[in-house]
């Protein structure tokens, strides 16, 4: 009874001191507004809004377990005899990090499973950014007023493909040896300061003893610290400017239907956050990855065969494998186009075109409208057909990074293997956007049909002639509204000839965009609410938000 007393008593104190620490904190701070109307955000429930958070908690994994490890990791590159577990290197003269990295795998409890967590995770948080991407792109995701997050997501993959690279160069195994090397021939390939910029970062000339420790504090420090920022930035604008969501009935371009973020949303999360973090223990514990034992220390004067880097910079390796020799001698200046444009230049490019990509898309629509509904990838065939050819070239260069592996596979030649590969890297995409497209537009025939004719209800009927037909009904109201609210933009009217250059490349650009579109039956009425659903939110009034149960 008295215990009882004592444990009623110790609530009532906590209660009393939550609730003054609330009251204070919410006198100086907008604690309660804020909560309410977050707590309350709206939050749409489709699977494909879950891949942004599968690599915001594969970062928190990231965070922890890499949080670990630097408690055991020494960057140096000072040599010293190896004298743990792992008996077949004992004797041999390694690099502390080399070293540090055998003993976290073989000496520290539980460091080779965390080590490996670590490793899957990284694979899986830029995995997990790269799908999301597409997500984003194919769905139209970017477009007004969402184009800064588009930038931010854009800034975050291009820092988790450097933060990968820097993590995977730290063991100083033979594998993360041989990848140094290639971004050293790759900073010196940059005509006229290619040689002063390798020296300043190797601190004089490969390998030098300088290089493991300023990437130890890169991937460490200033990379986590962007990332966290980033993403933080990324957060508040998703909450700010609502998130997309899929036609369906009651969601307009004005409004956001979903569940409240506490307490439907917040389980949810979760537990997906609890599904991410044991999928990446399972990994690390049952799928080996990175054996640096295996490979040995990095020696400079040795390289071995299948050496190919993690798969998100293995576009790189593939394309310095696909460039043909070709070096220019300028000015007693050697211009390594062999490796200056495969390793420079292409990345230049693509991260360009992503970064600008919304806006070039805005300028040949003139679209100036916010949209809040995403587009089906079936509606929009050019852009679907243009990211489905990204991949198929992406896939080209990665595949060709492992030439040597699958030389060894299939017994080809590695030379014919090679220029196979050189013509795909042009003919594939071009054939991949052509294909898509056609599927894209057959599918919008198939809607078509859809709304004709309703859906086929697997009977059939003879009439009193004998003919035999199949039996259909009306499609439901639900699946009517997905097909007939759609935003598609019209293609721009050609301005004749004497027109300014620009305003006819913009033109003929519109009608390569939309000029393939099949539109859909309806009425007159059904028009007018299509407008409506798809109206300017910012003409119209604010985006809400409602709750669903």
């Amino acid at each position: 009874m008295l215990l009882r007393r004592r444990r009623e008593r110790l609530r009532g104190w906590v209660r009393q001191a939550g609730f003054r620490a609330y009251v204070a904190t919410d006198r100086r701070s907008p604690v309660s507004e804020l909560s309410a109307r977050l707590l309350r955000k709206a939050f749409p429930d489709h699977w494909s809004f879950l891949l942004g958070e599968i690599a915001l908690y594969s970062f928190v994994v990231l965070v922890l377990t890499g949080s670990y490890l630097t408690l055991y990791f020494d960057p140096s590159l000072a040599e010293v005899p190896y004298s743990g577990s792992y008996e077949p290197l004992r004797g041999l003269l390694v690099s502390k990090a080399y070293e540090s990295t055998l003993h976290i795998s073989f000496d520290v409890r539980g460091g080779l499973l965390i080590r490996q967590m670590h490793h899957w995770s990284a694979l899986v948080f830029v995995a997990a950014i790269g799908v999301h991407m597409l997500r984003v792109f194919f769905t139209g995701a970017f477009r007004r007023p969402r184009e800064m997050n588009w930038s931010i997501g854009v800034t975050l993959f291009l820092l988790s493909l450097l933060e990968g690279f820097c993590g995977y160069s730290l063991p100083d195994d033979l594998l993360s040896g041989t990848g140094l090397r290639t971004a050293n021939s790759i900073v010196l390939s940059i005509p006229v300061v290619g040689t002063y910029l390798s020296f300043l970062l190797w601190d004089g000339p490969f390998p030098g003893t300088a290089m493991n420790r300023r990437l130890y504090i890169v991937h460490v420090l200033f990379v986590p610290g962007a990332l966290l920022a980033l993403i933080t930035v990324h957060l508040i604008l998703v909450v700010y400017l609502k998130h997309t969501q899929w036609a369906g009935r009651g969601k307009t371009n004005r409004n956001v239907v979903g569940q409240p973020m506490f307490p439907s949303f917040t389980a949810k999360s979760a537990g997906l956050s609890l599904m991410v973090a044991g999928v990446t223990a399972l990994l690390g514990g049952l799928a080996q990855i990175n054996p640096v034992w295996l490979f040995g220390p990095y020696v400079p004067d040795q390289v071995s065969t299948d050496a190919q880097p993690d798969w998100y910079v293995g576009f790189l390796e593939g394309a310095l494998r696909l460039m043909p020799g070709v070096e220019w001698n300028v000015a007693g200046h050697t211009v390594m186009w062999n490796v200056l444009l495969p390793a420079v230049v292409l990345p230049a490019l693509l991260f360009v075109l992503l970064y600008l990509y919304p806006f070039f898309e805005r300028w040949v629509t003139g679209d100036m409208v916010e949209h809040h509904l995403c587009d089906r990838p079936r509606d929009r065939p050019t852009r679907t057909g243009l990211g489905v050819a990204g991949i198929a070239w992406y896939a080209v260069l990665l595949m060709a990074g492992g030439n040597d592996v699958l030389t060894v596979w299939f017994g080809v030649s590695v030379n014919v293997l090679t220029w196979i590969f050189r013509v795909s890297l042009f003919a594939l995409p071009v054939l991949s956007f052509l294909v898509t497209k056609r599927v894209c537009l057959a599918l919008q025939r198939h809607d078509r049909q859809l709304l004709e004719e309703g859906e086929e209800t697997g009977e059939v009927y003879q009439d009193l002639a004998g003919g035999i037909s199949e039996q259909h009904e009306p499609v439901g109201p639900e699946q009517r509204y997905k097909l007939l609210v759609r935003d598609i933009p019209q293609p721009l009217e050609h301005p004749g000839r004497r027109a300014p250059w620009r305003s006819r490349i913009r033109a003929s650009l519109s009608s390569w965009y939309y000029g393939d579109r099949v539109d859909m039956p309806a009425t007159a009425e059904e028009r007018l609410q299509v407008s409506s659903r798809i109206a300017d939110p910012v003409a119209g009034g604010v985006v809400d938000e409602q709750e669903t149960g």
